[in-house]
């Protein structure tokens, strides 16, 4: 039935003159999305909106995931695209899709028309009036409801007439790429999918770097994180996946440092060589799922030794004020949870101490960390340099 879908968005349309800019990265990521999807389709823009014409048999229900995925649209809305032949032929086809789209009847509604086509011979609201009476007459069981309709029936008047009563919520946000480039912390667990999901959200686009320590995590560990960049770059479009093996610098650390301050050591060398990948990749910053208090490593003074050691980028953390409970509900809405919660160890969660060290002080942590000197650079750029690099 549908032959279309009409593409909103909002935040776009503050931009200005940047707007055409907005408007095309858009256009590039609902192409991008539709890929996947059985089906031809044609993304153009008009006025406003942004439309997709589809071509019979293609995947109704593929087309609408895909697209309440795509960062930037506000509402996808599936038309019925009709050729102008007068307002008469109008009625009679507005008439047949209302009473095949509900064939229950018994609901109200209200005529919205838009007469973007200024020369068309009827002003909108006496649209309004003829088509609602038309539906009255056609289907006494129906009623208006001026306020709060069950179902708000569409008109768009343009080169052609669109007509449609459904709106799908989409993603909101921005497209990606029109917020620069971040390098995201990625773990098996449930927060940093999230971290990335909400700076993606904002038009930011996406690499990933992923510590793994074989033996001691698994492959199944390091498909678990495969899976989880997979289930970001849904929405965030390609993402290239840094895999550094980390065995070798966790275990010199642990035989070298007190383990109160293990994990907090560990993630300084995390940030460390994340920030060399994320520089090398034209990154403007790191992004990762701490929230405060949440663990040892997430109080206010271990962030501010994890910050510590990145010379030349931020570091962005969007949970920074989420309780775990908001955390969660998110990792469900984008899929991510079930994956998440699979019993496959990350070296996070490999030698953490008993009592970890919840105030750490910088300068304590800069003095027990010379004790890697004789090795950790050679160990780093080792790290670096054997990382495999997985496209997603």
């Amino acid at each position: 039935m549908f032959q279309a879908f009409l593409i909103k968005y909002a935040e776009i349309a503050i931009k200005g003159k940047n707007r055409p800019i907005f408007e095309d990265a858009l256009v590039k990521q609902i192409r991008r999305a539709l890929k996947k999807v059985d089906g031809s389709f044609h993304v153009y823009k008009t006025q406003g909106r942004i439309n997709i014409e589809c071509q019979p048999g293609y995947d109704y229900n593929g087309a609408v995931e895909a697209l309440t995925k795509v960062f930037g649209i506000t509402a996808v809305c599936p038309v019925v695209v009709l050729e102008d032949e007068g307002f008469e032929d109008l009625k009679e086809k507005v008439t047949a899709y209302m009473g095949e789209t509900y064939p229950d009847r018994n609901i109200t509604f209200k005529v919205h028309a838009r007469r973007a086509r200024k020369n068309y011979p009827i002003e909108s609201m006496e649209i309004n009036r003829l088509m609602g009476e038309a539906l009255l007459q056609a289907y006494p069981e129906m009623h208006v409801d001026v306020k709060t309709p069950q179902v708000m029936l569409e008109i768009e008047i343009r080169e052609k007439i669109y007509v449609y009563s459904e709106s799908i919520p989409g993603a909101g946000g921005m497209p990606s790429g029109t917020g620069g480039k971040a390098m995201l912390l990625l773990s098996g667990g449930i927060d940093s999918p999230v971290a990335g999901y909400m700076i993606a959200k904002r038009g930011v686009s996406l690499n990933a770097v992923y510590f793994h320590a074989p033996p001691y995590t698994s492959e199944r560990a390091k498909q678990k994180v495969v899976d989880l960049a997979r289930i970001v770059g849904d929405y965030a479009g390609e993402i290239y996946l840094h895999v550094i093996n980390f065995t070798e610098i966790q275990k010199y650390i642990y035989e070298c440092c007190p383990h109160e301050e293990l994990t907090i050591i560990m993630r300084r060398y995390m940030m460390r060589i994340a920030e060399k990948i994320a520089l090398e990749q034209n990154c403007l910053a790191l992004v990762t799922g701490e929230s405060i208090g949440q663990v040892a490593s997430q109080t206010m003074q271990s962030l501010l030794c994890t910050n510590e050691v990145c010379e030349e980028l931020p570091v962005f953390r969007p949970l920074i004020g989420f309780d775990k409970q908001e955390i969660v509900e998110i990792s469900k809405h984008i899929d991510a949870y079930d994956t998440s919660i699979l019993p496959f160890e990350d070296c996070c969660t490999i030698w953490v101490a008993k009592h970890p060290v919840t105030k750490p002080s910088a300068k304590v942590i800069r003095k027990h960390e010379e004790r890697l000197k004789e090795k950790i650079d050679e160990m780093t750029e080792r790290a670096l340099t054997e990382r495999e690099v997985i496209k997603i």
